[in-house]
């Protein structure tokens, strides 16, 4: 069995058991993957969704991916950005709150409930705008069901390195990974 395949199957099995109400951090599930795999990744997220349709949730899935580019091209001087790229004090903390605004749009249109999973893929593209930590803390308040990062990178002793770079950091998520069986 491909770890692909066994990422979904421990997925389906971690959300077929019974959801509790917790707190927002707790209700965050990342699926880690190797990030060589992001583009096989990307053509199976169908079956997550199959996956949690099966055990009785609702779905619904938001990409990160193109949103930096949709963002900056949206700012008055995008050009001048382009000459001069000096985004990091100024102008990303206004990337993040773009983020948070497209992802509420999406989930409220969607129609998100308790019993829904919102899926976030495309984390990878934030790597040197944003910290996933971050934003993963401005979306999970906002997801009244699950929260489910796909995560390319690795998980080891509850640190999470995204694209396997070098800074790793802690966090409260449910690690669901092809190794692990639930």
């Amino acid at each position: 069995m491909s770890k692909l395949k066994r990422l979904v199957e421990n997925y389906g099995n971690y959300i077929a058991t019974p959801w509790s109400d917790a707190a927002a951090a707790q209700r965050v599930i990342f699926c880690v993957y190797n990030e060589s795999d992001e583009l096989r990744l990307r053509v199976s997220i169908d079956e997550f969704e199959l996956a949690t349709k099966a055990k009785g949730h609702q779905w619904c899935h938001f990409d990160l991916t193109d949103t930096f580019a949709d963002w900056l091209a949206s700012q008055k001087y995008a050009k001048s950005y382009f000459q001069k790229p000096l985004l990091i004090n100024t102008l990303l903390p206004k990337y993040a709150e773009y983020i948070a605004a497209q992802f509420k749009e999406h989930i409220e249109q969607a129609g998100a409930d308790h019993s829904t999973v919102v899926a976030v893929s495309g984390v990878g593209s934030l790597f040197g705008f944003q910290k996933v930590k971050d934003i993963v803390d401005k979306l999970a308040p906002m997801v009244p069901g699950r929260l489910l990062v796909f995560f390319p990178g690795s998980y080891e002793n509850n640190n999470y390195r995204l694209l396997d770079g070098y800074d790793g950091w802690n966090y409260l998520a449910v690690p669901i990974t092809a190794e692990k069986i639930y």
